[in-house]
């Protein structure tokens, strides 16, 4: 016999379909220009139903940016677990993420107009810093893979690498969004190859007259 569902579960409904709303509006018409309003009239709410679930535009962000970093997390952790090397699992996320690019939805437009909203909006630095670390985690927990799979040592802490890592493959998208002419999709997978092949080369040595230098 089928209940009728509670008000929570209600509530969890409205809420899962006014960010799933949001995701489409927001990565189509970006953050500014998206309301409150549009979102509320597309999902068949009203806006007060947008506000008893989040706080402002930027908690429904949020909750979107959540979303998205934790089916990436749940789907890196996933290739990387399945993948014989470290290395050939990051190499396969990095590929994954240069075919999706091709089809992009213009989250990646959206999440950096985001990202330099924050810059001038302190009080929303830390739940972001948050998440962006939070969708490094696979990559770290790659790093640290590969050091035991290699047996070297690393010329950086993991985050640090990692960051690098991700941000390298960011950069290149929003490159390949204004020059595809210059940054193909095999670019972004060949830096990281260089990049993976420079974490098992020898340190350089350094002169005294370079670190004179630095």
């Amino acid at each position: 016999m089928r209940t009728a569902p509670t008000r929570a579960d209600r509530r969890k409904r409205t809420r899962a379909e006014l960010i799933a709303v949001a995701d489409r509006r927001f990565s189509a018409d970006g953050y500014h220009a998206t309301s409150l309003d549009a979102v509320a009239d597309e999902a068949g709410f009203t806006k007060g139903a947008v506000y008893s679930n989040f706080s402002s535009k930027e908690d429904l962000f949020f909750a979107v940016y959540q979303g998205r970093v934790e089916r990436a997390v749940e789907h890196a952790r996933a290739v990387i677990d399945a993948a014989p090397t470290a290395s050939g699992a990051l190499l396969e996320l990095v590929a994954e993420s240069s075919a999706r690019r091709d089809r992009d939805d213009g989250w990646l437009a959206v999440f950096l107009e985001f990202w330099t909203y924050v810059l001038r909006h302190p009080e929303h630095r830390a739940r972001f810093a948050a998440l962006h670390a939070r969708a490094t985690e696979p990559f770290v927990e790659a790093l640290e893979r590969h050091v035991r799979e290699r047996r070297i040592t690393l010329p950086l802490r993991a985050p640090e690498l990692a960051t690098a890592f991700f941000a390298s493959g960011t950069g290149l998208n929003l490159e390949r969004l204004t020059q595809p002419d210059v940054v193909g999709p095999e670019l972004a997978v060949r830096m990281q190859e260089l990049f993976m092949a420079a974490l098992e080369a020898p340190p350089i040595a350094r002169s005294d007259t370079d670190a004179s230098e630095s």
